[in-house]
């Protein structure tokens, strides 16, 4: 349909033809369009009326041409006309008090801003165009001393009116719905993160009654429920097992390989001294029903508090941070596949001597691979400048430092993936504690 002047029967006789703009709203379109009558008889609110009657009610009224995702009337502000759809559609977005947005469809023959500009409120539904759409713009007082003194008219408004809050309460009770079903996922969420922190030893430090060794751990999930693990507990009186993992992905799923992996490695430890046989063992454990095909990158050891005596594996993670003698260095890594991937995987073990005063700072890549604005990565070598600033202080004050510097250097307080950090330290013995 071309768009062009009205037709002379669509004009009041002497009027001003002059289109205007609505107030506030100077980058619309106003086009007239011919055809009027057309559009008129398809139209409900004027179903069963004397068209004649109509069209010289609504004499030079100026149509609207609204893009998609225009705005034609926002909650709160005063408003005294009325629009018509002609074509196209609009969608009044109405304030359900939920976060779940309710939305109801205005479609061609239907009107809206007729209830304030009936009662004078302010308007209260976001209202903008879901097409390209012809509105007919009615001034109030048009509408109501004009219009609505037609036979049929004000029957059919009644029932637009009616149609449109049915559908109004359908969205609303759906959006209500929603809201109620959101509200127990984030409970099951709230109560799988409670599962998962009990899971994991988030005491820090973690054997405070130990004077000969400080253990301190952190898991920040970027999520409600993350992937990352870490854990430390003592076998026998001198040995310690610890370990620390990322699973693939992030969320539930993730959690929940996760946990599989945290017990598998827990009961193995018992029973095998030997932290590549125990990756072997857990690798193929991981792999009988992983349909998911998630894996999960695991180094872990064996520390021998009296001896110093570290023996330690490797499945796929990053090489922890060695401190000692005033430096930081990485711990040579031996090679060693992610846990998950592949039945019968073989890993291999290696040996370190830590001193009294060493620091071994495990870490997942939510850490180092975190990014500035400027796509910059936090990396390794920012991590170990931060060990050797702060290996005189307390493990758990040091793994505080690390979060806030990895936060200000993303200039994000939001994690974009989940962040742990285990660091282990031997001490000479009780309350005696050892700086390097």
């Amino acid at each position: 349909m071309t768009e062009q002047a009205l037709s002379e029967e669509t004009f009041k006789p002497g009027a001003d033809n002059r289109r205007e703009v609505v107030e506030g709203a100077d980058a619309r379109r106003v086009s007239p369009i011919d055809g009027l009558t057309d559009l008129l008889q398809g139209q409900s609110l004027f179903r069963d009326a004397d068209l004649s009657q109509v069209i010289s009610a609504i004499g030079d009224s100026e149509v609207l041409l609204l893009q998609p995702g225009e705005i034609l009337l926002t909650p709160g502000s005063q408003n005294d006309t009325v629009y018509l759809v002609l074509s196209g559609g609009l969608t009044a977005h109405l304030d359900s008090g939920s976060p779940i947005e309710a939305a109801i469809s205005i479609e061609p023959g239907e009107c809206v801003g007729e209830l304030s500009a009936i009662d004078g409120r302010p308007v209260s539904a976001l209202v903008k165009a879901a097409l390209e759409s012809r509105v007919l713009r009615l001034s109030g007082k048009l509408f109501w001393d004009r219009l609505m003194v037609i036979p049929s008219v004000a029957r059919n408004l009644l029932v637009v009116l009616a149609d449109r809050m049915r559908r109004g309460s359908t969205a609303i009770i759906a959006a209500q719905r929603k809201q109620i079903e959101l509200d127990y996922l984030l409970q099951e969420l709230d109560v799988a993160r409670q599962l998962q922190i009990g899971m994991l030893p988030m005491r820090s430090p973690m054997f405070p009654e130990r004077g000969d060794v400080e253990v301190a751990g952190m898991m920040e999930a970027a999520a409600a429920v993350g992937g990352d693990l870490f854990d430390a507990f003592f076998v026998d009186e001198q040995r310690m097992f610890f370990c620390i993992g990322d699973v693939s992905g992030h969320g539930i799923p993730a959690a929940l390989f996760m946990a599989r992996a945290v017990s598998l490695m827990r009961i193995a430890a018992i029973s095998i001294a030997d932290p590549a046989t125990l990756l072997e063992r857990i690798n193929d454990q991981l792999c009988s029903g992983n349909d998911a095909n998630m894996f999960v990158t695991i180094f872990c050891g064996f520390l021998e508090i009296d001896t110093g005596r570290l023996i330690y594996s490797n499945g796929g993670h990053l090489a922890p941070v060695l401190w000692r003698n005033g430096k930081s260095c990485e711990l040579a890594l031996p090679r060693g596949t992610a846990i998950g991937v592949m039945h019968g995987i073989s890993y291999l073990s290696s040996e370190v001597i830590l001193e009294t005063g060493n620091i071994l700072l495990c870490f997942t890549d939510g850490v180092t691979e975190t990014h500035a604005p400027s796509r910059e990565e936090f990396s390794e070598s920012r991590l170990m400048a931060l060990v050797e600033s702060n290996a005189p202080h307390p493990l758990d004050t040091l793994l505080g430092q690390v979060r806030k510097q990895v936060a200000e250097f993303s200039d994000n307080p939001e994690l974009a993936d989940d962040c742990t950090m285990l660091a282990i330290r031997r001490q000479r013995g009780f309350g005696q504690a050892t700086k390097n």
